[in-house]
This record gives C-alpha cells, sequence and structure tokens, in this order.
C-alpha cells in the first residue's frame, strides 16, 4: 500500500550522536543561565552586562552551528565555515564602522 518515500532522510550520516545533542543542549543551558544569573543579581555593572550578554550569545551562536546544525560535517563542510567568517567579518565591518550612517 504505502512504499516509503526517497527523501531527505535517506542523508542519516550526517546526523549528529545523541552524545553530541545533549552536550549542545547543556552548554546551550549554561550560555542561557551565566548572563541571566548576572543580571538577576546584579553581579555586573552596565557595561559589563552588555559584554557578558553579547560574548554569551557570540558562544550561543556557535554552539548552535556547530551541534545543532552541523556546520562542519559534510562535504561542504570546509566552505561552510569560510562563509560563515566572511559573513561575521562583513557583519563587524558594518557595524563596527565608526563613521558609518
Amino acid at each position: 500500500m504505502s512504499q516509503p518515500q526517497a527523501g531527505s532522510h535517506d542523508n542519516h550520516g550526517t546526523h549528529g550522536s545523541l552524545k553530541s545533542y545533549v552536550i549542545g543542549f547543556i552548554l546551550s543551558i549554561l550560555l542561557t543561565i551565566i548572563p541571566l544569573v548576572a543580571v538577576m543579581n546584579h553581579m555586573l555593572e552596565r557595561t559589563g552586562t552588555l559584554l557578558l550578554i553579547l560574548i554569551m550569545a557570540i558562544l550561543q551562536f556557535g554552539v548552535q552551528l556547530f551541534f545543532f546544525m552541523h556546520v562542519k560535517e559534510g562535504e561542504n563542510a570546509r566552505w561552510n565555515i569560510m562563509a560563515l567568517i566572511f559573513g561575521f567579518i562583513i557583519l563587524v565591518t558594518i557595524v563596527g564602522d565608526p563613521y558609518g550612517s
């Protein structure tokens, strides 16, 4: 009656392991809790708090990319990482431009 259809689920080799997902999940939780505790307990001044949140957000972005989106796996892994780095450089150039409009 119903035949299994070929689709996006054929590529089982590129998915992460349970261990990888658990590590990513724990890191995500920790990177969320650290700035939350710092803000709730007023541990840092305003500039320090903003810097901590920014650093944790960047680390959270990296965890999501490498543990859940598998950016470093597959046949185009090197190009994916290079494209991300290039995009980051463009972002920093535009946002960090002191003379921008």
